[in-house]
């Protein structure tokens, strides 16, 4: 990809922490590929695979490195066009470790203190509550505004962060004059939040212990139908969304994403029918729709040579616009210029 100082820039990224689930793919990849094509023009586009975010909790290094390249060849696969966006790795580019530090000391110990995300993580990983769990926003932080983004992508999970973020760029730019650009989120319409199918109250997460609480987007199709069969529903019979039918509601959230219907169409589709005739229709409109993907995903992942090339390639570039927010940081806040 050719980057542009003219440009603006939209940056995203995901943790390789665990096997990807349709939550990521419809509520984060899937809208980076719609920004890429019709922001093409006016944005430059960064995603990010962020495996220094991975190691708050611990991973056994071997899966780690492996989920990282299968995370790129995910973002590929899902229609990430390396001619139009730079896709990389976090963990090659040592400008994010190297601002997240400064940025810490820009960051309030209470602001970190009511990150509702902190406190979920602790209470799941209570016997690992590290200080990199707690400042894991600074990080965050340092990922976007080292690329000066304009426009970020997230989940509603990480909305509070972005918030943090342009809390620390305005207080940076306040102490030191113009550094930062002040990223604006971007949140799809639909799809921005996927809930997990054995507690439709809740995220889907692919960290959940119960594998049938999540669909991955590796998943056989025998194994997505078999899971959209048990998810959890109502006492109701009538496909409709409505309060207090969040398993319904979730349900028809991802088959409107899949097939484009919106949730009058589905209503009036299952009109008479019951929840197993819906389940199996959900089910089917995933694998479908995620085939495609699969099939491009084994292909590249037979091609392990040309996702390092890339890897390598992409590292260079982005440690090179990354380089010079850097230097303009250091300089602002007083350190010596290495002679």
């Amino acid at each position: 990809m050719e980057f542009s100082n003219s440009k603006k820039t939209i940056l995203s990224g995901v943790q390789p922490s665990g096997n990807l689930t349709i939550g990521n793919y419809l509520g984060a990849i899937r809208n980076w590929e719609t920004l890429q094509n019709e922001k093409y023009e006016e944005y430059n586009s960064l995603y990010c695979v962020v495996d220094m975010h991975a190691i708050t909790v611990r991973q056994t290094p071997a899966e780690l490195r492996r989920r990282t390249m299968e995370t790129v060849a995910i973002y590929l696969a899902a229609g990430i066009d390396p001619a139009k966006s730079l896709i990389f790795v976090q963990s090659h580019v040592p400008a994010h470790a190297q601002l997240s530090w400064v940025l810490n000391c820009y960051t309030m110990f209470g602001e970190l203190s009511r990150m509702t995300q902190f406190k979920d993580k602790s209470a799941k990983n209570a016997q690992n509550i590290n200080a990199g769990l707690f400042t894991y926003p600074a990080l965050m932080a340092a990922d976007i505004l080292l690329y000066q983004a304009d426009l970020v992508p997230v989940g509603i999970d990480q909305k509070q962060h972005l918030e943090l973020t342009r809390d620390i760029a305005e207080r940076f730019n306040q102490v030191y004059g113009n550094t930062f650009v002040v990223p604006e989120c971007y949140m799809p319409k639909t799809g921005a939040k996927i809930c997990s199918l054995a507690d439709p109250t809740k995220k889907m997460s692919k960290s959940d212990e119960n594998p049938n609480a999540c669909v991955l987007m590796l998943d056989s199709k025998d194994d997505i139908i078999r899971k959209f069969k048990r998810a959890v529903t109502d006492s109701d019979t009538s496909v409709r969304y409505a309060d207090g039918k969040d398993g319904i509601n979730n349900l028809m959230t991802i088959y409107s994403c899949f097939t484009g219907k919106t949730f009058e169409d589905i209503e009036k589709e299952f009109e008479g029918k019951g929840y197993g005739d819906f389940k199996m229709a959900v089910g089917e409109a995933c694998a479908d729709g995620l085939a495609p993907l699969q099939a491009e995903f084994k292909r590249l992942m037979a091609d392990k040579v040309y996702l390092e090339n890339l890897m390598r390639e992409n590292a260079d570039q982005a440690s090179y616009i990354a380089r010079k927010t850097l230097s303009k940081v250091y300089r602002k806040i007083g350190f010596l210029a290495k002679p």
